[in-house]
């Protein structure tokens, strides 16, 4: 007897399984079906998906050096050969543009993920436990708050120095307080779930209530969060290195570009107007791509 209660057991609980993955299917499809519906969202992912292939081949969309200058070839206009002229230096506008994308995109994500998995932790801990170590942990959080990114980004970068690493760490700094925040919201509205509650008198942990429970039943906030962050990380790159703290020469960046090409606004205007193009689009995509994943995640929010 003990034999078929065991492999009805098993059966019981393998036809769980399968009703909880063709569950979870079905909201991918549905999440998919609302996203497509949205126009402004699929708009926004057609442009990043464009963006990500020019900062995967550059050397291939471009032949251009974006490095070595042309004296000779200076203020040149738009052209078939040059799409966007050349710079003060003689260099292709068109290919610094190109691999700026790289730049930015490399450095954008870079630090939204350092940012995803401090403020994600921090969220966690102060959501789930609350009571002192919440507000211990909030009030840290509402200090990083207080000073905006750019000036936290000033004086990591002003303190450290202007490279590549540098930046990753003080713009993911800086975008760690919002993670933490957002990933509060949603574990302190999961935390009293009756499945949270269930999961303790099975005797599971702390840690793993948090892993396998809380934190996959909180990540929609979390992941459209990753998407506004990363255009805010761009942002910041580009206030960065407008004023000099940001990616060092000679390596192409939409911000640097910015700066270097402001002095000639007036002769030449595609010095400065092709970067900050890049800049608006850019941002502009990842924010209709959040606003639309936003939407999907969750329908309540879409007005």
């Amino acid at each position: 007897m003990s034999g078929i209660e065991n492999k009805t057991t098993a059966f019981e609980d393998s036809a769980g399984l399968e009703e909880i993955s063709i569950s979870s299917r079905g909201q991918l499809k549905d999440i998919c079906r609302r996203f497509l519906k949205n126009r402004a969202a699929v708009l926004g992912l057609i442009i990043i998906v464009i963006l990500v292939v020019c900062a995967l081949f550059p050397g291939q969309i471009s032949g251009f050096d974006y490095a070595r200058p042309n004296l000779r070839m200076r203020y040149l206009p738009l052209s078939a050969e040059h799409w966007m002229g050349t710079d003060e230096l003689g260099r292709d506008i068109f290919t610094r543009v190109i691999w700026g994308c790289r730049t930015s995109l490399t450095i954008g994500l870079s630090s939204v993920v350092i940012a995803c998995v401090i403020g994600t932790a921090v969220g966690c801990v102060a959501g789930f436990y609350g009571g002192w170590l919440d507000n211990v942990l909030m009030r840290c959080i509402d200090v990083l708050l207080a000073v905006p990114n750019l000036l936290l980004g000033i004086s990591i970068v002003a303190a450290l120095g202007n490279s590549i690493p540098n930046l990753i760490l003080a713009i993911g700094l800086g975008l760690m307080s919002s993670f933490a925040r957002v990933t509060r919201s949603a574990v302190i509205t999961v935390r009293g779930e009756q499945y949270i509650e269930a999961a303790r008198s099975t005797g599971a942990s702390n840690l793993r209530i948090i892993w396998k429970y809380v934190l996959p039943n909180a990540m929609a906030p979390i992941i459209v969060q990753v998407s506004m962050g990363i255009a805010t990380a761009i942002l910041t790159i580009s206030g960065l290195s407008f004023i000099g703290l940001g990616v060092p020469a000679p390596t192409p960046e939409w911000g640097g570009m910015l700066s270097t090409g402001r002095q000639f606004i007036r002769d030449h205007w595609n010095l400065i107007t092709f970067p900050g193009v890049a800049i608006m689009i850019t941002v502009f995509a990842f924010n209709l791509f959040g606003d639309g994943l936003r939407d999907a995640l969750d329908p309540r929010l879409k007005s």
